[in-house]
C-alpha cells in the first residue's frame, strides 16, 4: 500500500519508458504492423485497384503421378476485360492456387485485344471461330441484349459487348475452349475492319 502511494522520481519512470520504446511491450508492437507481419498494406504499401474486370472460368487440380506418389497441381483460367472493347483469356498453371491465379491474370493481359465495336456496343458483322472442338457463332442483334451461355457470355461481357447473339455450334462442354473459340471470332472481327 506504501508502495502505491509514494511518488516516483524521474530516474525510476526512465527505464520503464526506454523499454517499452525499444519493444519490450511485444503484444502493442503485433498490433501496430500490417496484415503481413511487418510490412503495412501487405505487398509493400497499398495496393492499387486494377483497371480491368477479371473472372475465373475455369480451376482444375491436375494429379501427377510420380516414382514417391501423385503430385498435385493447379490450373486456372482467367478472362480479363475493362468492358470497353478490349479482353484476353490466359491459363497459369502452379503448385499453389494463388500462384496459378496470378499466372493466369498475367497471361490474359498478355493476350489482350481490341475489338472494334459499334457506337450500340455491338459487333459490326457476323463471325464464325473454330478452336479445337468447340465451334462459335456471334452475330449481332439490335435491341435484344447479351444472348450467350457458358464462357463464351464471359468473354463478351468483360470485352464490353452487347446486342449480340452468341451460338456454340458444336457438343463440346469445354469451357476453356469455348472461350478461345470466342477469342478467335472476334480477333477475326478486327483482322476484317484493318482490311
Amino acid at each position: 500500500m506504501n508502495e502505491q502511494n509514494t511518488p516516483v522520481s524521474p530516474e525510476t519512470q526512465a527505464p520503464v519508458a526506454e523499454t517499452q520504446s525499444r519493444g519490450g511491450d511485444r503484444r502493442g508492437n503485433r498490433d501496430r504492423r500490417g496484415p503481413r507481419g511487418g510490412r503495412p498494406g501487405g505487398r509493400g504499401g497499398e495496393e492499387r485497384k486494377s483497371e480491368f474486370a477479371n473472372k475465373m472460368i475455369g480451376i482444375r487440380r491436375v494429379a501427377r503421378v510420380m516414382a514417391g506418389g501423385r503430385r498435385f497441381n493447379f490450373s486456372v483460367s482467367m478472362v480479363l476485360g475493362d468492358k470497353r472493347g478490349r479482353v484476353g483469356v490466359g491459363m497459369g498453371k502452379a503448385n499453389d492456387t494463388s500462384l496459378a491465379i496470378d499466372k493466369a491474370t498475367r497471361s490474359a493481359k498478355n493476350a489482350m485485344f481490341s475489338i472494334p465495336l459499334t457506337k450500340t456496343g455491338s459487333i459490326p458483322h457476323n463471325v464464325e471461330a473454330k478452336y479445337c472442338a468447340s465451334v462459335i457463332e456471334i452475330r449481332p442483334s439490335p435491341g435484344r441484349g447479351l444472348v450467350a451461355g457458358s464462357s463464351v457470355r464471359t468473354v463478351l461481357e468483360l470485352a464490353g459487348v452487347t446486342d449480340v447473339t452468341a451460338k456454340i455450334h458444336s457438343r463440346s462442354k469445354n469451357p476453356i475452349n469455348n472461350a478461345r473459340a470466342a477469342v478467335e471470332a472476334l480477333k477475326k472481327l478486327g483482322k476484317k475492319k484493318t482490311q
